[in-house]
């Protein structure tokens, strides 16, 4: 499948064949294929929470995430989060591999980019969250699986269960699995001539 394919196959699938389980190796193909994204200075924000604990999955449900199948049923449910600070926490080790003067020069304009700009350090770490979150419903397409993007969950009370830091913020959740239902229809696009504009409104 190619990307253009998997972009108009992608779709939010909503029940999942609760007895598949992806493989290990399934599973790293899939997260190493989603930190492939791209983040502000290689910052890559993103820290992922993996809900194994099927009873801790089935309380989730019940309690905080309005009774969604998916958050029980599928093969993986994933908690995006991402660290606002981490542009502060040992910067060089995202341009290791640089050359000296780009890693000097990244690293150094780094601090003052971000220092006293919470609302761009924020902005900065959910942007880098979606980029991932596309990243692996695509390659999860690829593979064969379905996936479901999740904001319905209370966000206060599933940041408690995961001892979230008080650095990182909550992004969406997302299933992955096996899909064993037909989706609906697409809802429709809004046409392009609606959406786009040349050079100002």
């Amino acid at each position: 499948m190619n990307t253009t394919e998997a972009v108009y196959k992608r779709r939010a699938v909503k029940h999942f064949d609760a007895t598949h389980i992806l493989t290990e190796d399934e599973e790293r193909k899939l997260l190493e294929a989603t930190i492939q994204a791209p983040t502000s200075f290689n910052i890559q924000h993103w820290r992922f929470i993996i809900f194994r604990d099927t009873e801790l999955r089935a309380r989730i449900r019940k309690e905080f995430g309005n009774d969604q199948a998916q958050i029980t049923d599928a093969s993986l449910l994933i908690l995006f989060t991402a660290d606002v600070k981490a542009w502060q926490k040992k910067p060089e080790r995202y341009w290791v591999n640089a050359p000296k003067e780009v890693s000097d020069l990244l690293v150094n304009w780094m601090g003052p980019f971000h220092e006293g700009r919470e609302w761009l350090q924020r902005d900065e770490a959910q942007r880098s969250i979606g980029m991932a979150l596309q990243t692996l419903m695509l390659v999860a397409e690829d593979m064969g699986y379905q996936s479901c993007p999740m904001i319905g969950f209370d966000i206060e009370k599933v940041a408690e269960i995961v001892n979230l830091p008080e650095d990182y913020i909550m992004g969406p959740m997302v299933a992955v699995g096996k899909g064993i239902k037909e989706t609906w229809p697409k809802p429709g696009q809004l046409p392009l001539d609606e959406i786009v504009f040349e050079n100002t409104f």
